[in-house]
């Protein structure tokens, strides 16, 4: 590894699915790739942080964390000056100046080289201010007779590392990167990449991670770039995956991009792909991760229930999901014949638990007790709170065959943005995966879902959301003849609304202005502001959305300004 005259290196990008705090796990998988490598690549390429997961947020203000960081760079550093083992670039935060530092590391035998990271993205989803200190702008740094300008993440996405580097002499960028994945995202890295390569010529290679973490998706979706701008090798998305990659000087002694790959480019999901392959990614890892066996759901018979157990058997298998119905006096023939065609559709076990009983002996305690006789919203309150209680009540139950198993709720982005939702009933659960998809979206992802199935889903072929579910008018059913819009205005319309209130912060006169009744603007938002209360105490969710309830959107809960 000292020669220093030029030659190919032979890079492997390995997009892999890191676990936050798993230090030794993750150390261990980069430790085995550095091994099956080693004398097939020259050079590996992981992610952000990788030793720790990414984003590892207020862990590293934890002295043991970092100390157990430390301990694993050094384990790292000696098994590859023991040699057998393929040099690697990686991520870690380490201690630097007083503060923590965001940064990557170049091991290799008789090398160890730190780049730290300049820029710290403190929007959205991003609060490294918080938890880093800025390094210097970093500089190339040497390896088998090629100038790395190694980046982390943010530092490539504003103009001045590039810059500094192309300036240094470096003959490729490599970018280490934790990018969370949202609508629209893929368009928005490439032509952040195509920019930085206009401006200093060079080939980039751009390796993001892949995994859920909480409420952030990472598809990986890994790429790189040659000095023409020319994609050369692009990996799978949503999915664990290793691109090749020659790295080479040419006929004019500039260094280039070549790929090692047969079929190197992935096809990229289309818009409705994308969110569904999301949701399905963040449902799996969040249930696996935090070690529940499987997942469980009311189903109601509405569209929203019935996505979400599409989703939740796409990520873990029908053998891991149970629904359970619980119907009441207003539960409709209809929602237990569509309930009962979903489970069959995605072969998942189905149970029925009427509520009748502990609706109206909880009613009747309560009346006897204070002569209050609980009606109307209060009523229908408890219809939700006591279908919470069922399913929260089995999954805390220990020594059954569906023992482990987390409750997702099933509200959507619209009714959680109005609170069209029960806390402590409906609100119930571990996740709510529908958190950041609008109502208009869930049917739109239905009707996706019974059209596709993309690798990796574990669910059927065909239809998984029953048909006449899709088609039926939307009801809590928690009254006769309840509608959703009894209450509220037409979904089309409240999603427009919605989409420019809270996704683009738009005014009452700004939204009137693009063609909407300014007095449901009005109700509109003022079921927002009220409920922010609620949303403070939902369960977390996947963000697919650059504007998500809790990462991106917060306000106070105590809030005396209304828009005029």
């Amino acid at each position: 590894m000292s020669d220093t005259a030029p030659r190919r290196i032979r890079a492997a990008i390995l997009q892999l699915n890191p676990t936050v705090g798993a230090i030794e796990a993750n150390v261990e998988t980069a430790l085995r790739q550095a091994a099956q490598w080693h004398k097939r690549a020259d050079l590996l390429v992981l992610t952000e942080c990788f030793v720790t997961g990414y984003p590892v947020e207020d862990l590293v203000h934890s002295e043991s964390f970092l100390g157990a960081v430390t301990t694993a760079l050094s384990d790292i550093r000696r098994a590859m000056d023991a040699g057998g083992l393929c040099p690697m670039i990686i991520g870690a935060p380490v201690h630097i100046n007083g503060g923590v530092s965001n940064s990557a590391f170049l091991i290799a035998p008789g090398i160890f080289r730190r780049i730290d990271k300049h820029q710290l993205p403190n929007y959205g989803p991003f609060d490294e201010k918080r938890n880093f200190v800025r390094g210097a702008v970093p500089a190339p740094v040497e390896f088998n007779g090629a100038k790395l300008g190694i980046l982390v993440c943010e530092d490539l996405w504003m103009p001045e590392g590039a810059a500094a580097l192309a300036d240094a002499g470096a003959d490729v960028i490599i970018s280490l990167n934790g990018s969370p994945w949202q609508d629209g995202k893929d368009g928005i890295r490439k032509e952040m990449v195509a920019e930085r390569n206009r401006e200093t010529g060079l080939p980039i290679i751009y390796a993001n991670q892949f995994g859920g973490q909480d409420e952030l998706i990472f598809d990986g979706a890994s790429f790189a770039v040659n000095r023409a701008g020319d994609l050369v090798v692009q990996a799978d998305s949503f999915a664990e995956d290793t691109l090749i990659v020659d790295i080479a000087p040419g006929v004019d002694g500039a260094w280039d991009i070549d790929s090692a790959l047969v079929d190197p480019i992935s096809p990229v999901p289309d818009r409705l792909g994308g969110i569904y392959s999301a949701l399905v990614l963040g449902v799996r890892d969040y249930i696996r991760k935090n070690g529940f066996k499987g997942a469980m759901l009311g189903v109601s018979g509405g569209i929203d229930s019935a996505l979400v157990a599409a989703i939740a058997v796409d990520a873990l298998g029908p053998d891991r999901v149970w629904g359970i119905t619980m119907p009441y006096r207003w539960t409709s023939d209809l929602s237990m014949d569509e309930a009962h065609m979903l489970a069959a559709n995605l072969g998942i076990r189905l149970d029925t638990i009427p509520i009748i009983d502990a609706v109206e002996s909880t009613a009747g305690a309560i009346s006897a007790a204070t002569n209050i006789v609980p009606a109307k919203v209060a009523l229908e309150n408890m219809q939700a709170r006591a279908r919470g209680l069922i399913l929260m009540t089995l999954s805390n139950q220990v020594g059954h065959e569906r023992e482990g198993y987390m409750v997702l709720s099933t509200g959507n982005k619209s009714e959680v943005s109005v609170g069209y939702a029960t806390l402590y009933g409906d609100m119930c659960g571990g996740m709510n995966v529908l958190k950041d998809v609008f109502k208009t979206d869930v049917y739109a992802l239905a009707e996706w879902r019974n059209a596709n199935k993309l690798a990796g889903f574990l669910g059927p072929d065909g239809t998984c959301v029953p048909v006449g579910t899709i088609t039926r008018a939307p009801s809590a059913e928690l009254a006769p003849g309840q509608k959703d819009q009894d209450s509220l205005p037409p979904y089309d319309e409240l999603d427009g609304i919605l989409r420019l209130m809270v996704d683009g912060w738009k005014g009452n006169d700004e939204i009137a202005a693009e063609g909407y009744d300014p007095d449901t603007v009005r109700k509109v938002r003022g079921l927002l502001d009220r409920a922010e209360y609620k949303r403070r105490q939902a369960a977390p969710g996947p963000r697919v959305s650059a504007m998500s309830f809790g990462r991106d959107r917060r306000v106070p809960i105590t809030n005396a300004w209304r828009e005029a």
